[in-house]
């Protein structure tokens, strides 16, 4: 699986910028209101420490690392649930991710037009959350009407949603978002049929000047604390940097950032938030062919893992050879790490751990 992580926020907060920067695609970025209309997909290659180990030992005949896709969304206004400005487009867009990287403008720049006036970041998060909730509350509500007339007549299912619905249903009219309601492992699924923008997990990027983005401001700590209540995730990224970053070669960068006073780029926080987001782990196959960095979710089993390569692998499956990453390491292969008797054979109940490397028997 790969993650699909959708980039929104209000016009001219630098959404196009730090889209730009990350993907090195090209998205067109002005100083104007809705220079993006149609969202601009772009897909970055995650950085694996580990995976570039792998290949080294190996040497395969090529290297496939684990990538996210992110979308570079229209801006937001007031009154988008409603249709003001792009809203009905930004908000189709926006239920085709998987979560949200919500950029907020904590920067003062009279160059930069802010699309209210006024730089004020926690109203600016007000709005676009509010604007998500109303959305919800009236995809919900046509939702709710066809499933209560079933749930009416006796349907069991239908009275299952109903229920969870009106939970949700309640949250939103008290202006709370829909991940913001607890529910058991089953809720969940009935839950995640709704489609509700709000029930997707949130990560703020938190858009700040060269001086400011190492130490913060007051701006990026008001909104970092909000982010903790609410159970978000915040993270601070400097849009000009991260463009000139992308111009460099490694070494150049490693330079830059020094000198920034910053360790990595911003893009690598950026994915690693966004696996946190969703809890997804990453595994490997290595072979002679090739060495690839595979995505799951935190507790799939072996045969769900094996699925994420092939359907196949996953009907079929007898048992996996795994080998922990830190054992590949220290022993320094797959093959010493079997001589030293690291490599375990796993059945159907075994959970995928992070840096697994695994090889998948099975038989269709």
């Amino acid at each position: 699986m790969s993650l699909r992580c959708g980039i929104v926020g209000l016009p001219n907060v630098g959404k196009s910028t730090i889209f730009n920067a990350i993907t090195r695609a090209g998205a067109q970025s002005a100083n104007y209101p809705f220079c993006t209309i149609e969202p601009n997909v772009g897909r970055v290659d995650v950085p694996d420490a580990r995976l570039d180990h792998i290949a080294s030992i190996v040497k395969p005949q090529r290297v496939v690392p684990a990538f996210t896709e992110f979308v570079d969304i229209a801006g937001l206004v007031e009154g988008a649930s409603k249709g003001e400005g792009l809203g009905n487009k930004f908000l189709s867009h926006i239920r085709e991710t998987q979560a949200i990287a919500h950029v907020v403008r904590c920067f003062e720049d009279d160059n930069v037009v802010h699309v209210r006036g006024q730089v004020r970041p926690l109203e600016d998060v007000g709005i676009i959350n509010l604007e998500l909730i109303l959305a919800d509350m009236e995809s919900l509500d046509r939702q709710l009407d066809r499933l209560q007339k079933k749930a009416r007549s006796g349907d069991k299912e239908a009275k299952e949603f109903v229920a969870i619905g009106e939970r949700l249903q309640a949250a939103l009219a008290d202006e709370k978002p829909a991940r913001s309601v607890q529910v058991s492992a089953e809720e969940a699924r009935l839950l995640r049929t709704f489609q509700l923008i709000t029930a997707r997990p949130v990560l703020y990027v938190l858009n700040l000047s060269e001086a400011d983005v190492a130490a913060g401001n007051e701006l990026s700590r008001a909104v970092e604390s909000f982010a903790e209540k609410e159970g978000s995730l915040a993270i601070r990224i400097c849009g000009s940097i991260e463009e000139e970053i992308a111009t460099l070669s490694p070494e150049e960068q490693v330079e830059y950032l020094q000198t920034m006073g910053l360790a990595e780029p911003g893009l690598n926080r950026m994915i690693r938030s966004s696996f946190a987001l969703l809890d997804l782990i990453t595994f490997f196959t290595a072979g002679e062919q090739e060495v690839r960095a595979w995505t799951v979710r935190r507790g799939a089993s072996a045969p769900e893992a094996a699925g994420t390569i092939h359907s196949d692998m996953e009907r079929g499956f007898i048992r996996a050879e795994i080998t922990a990453y830190a054992d590949f390491e220290k022993h320094g292969g797959l093959v010493p790490a079997r001589e030293a008797g690291r490599m375990r054979l796993e059945g159907k109940e075994y959970e995928i751990q992070d840096g697994d490397i695994a090889y998948f028997r099975f038989n269709v």
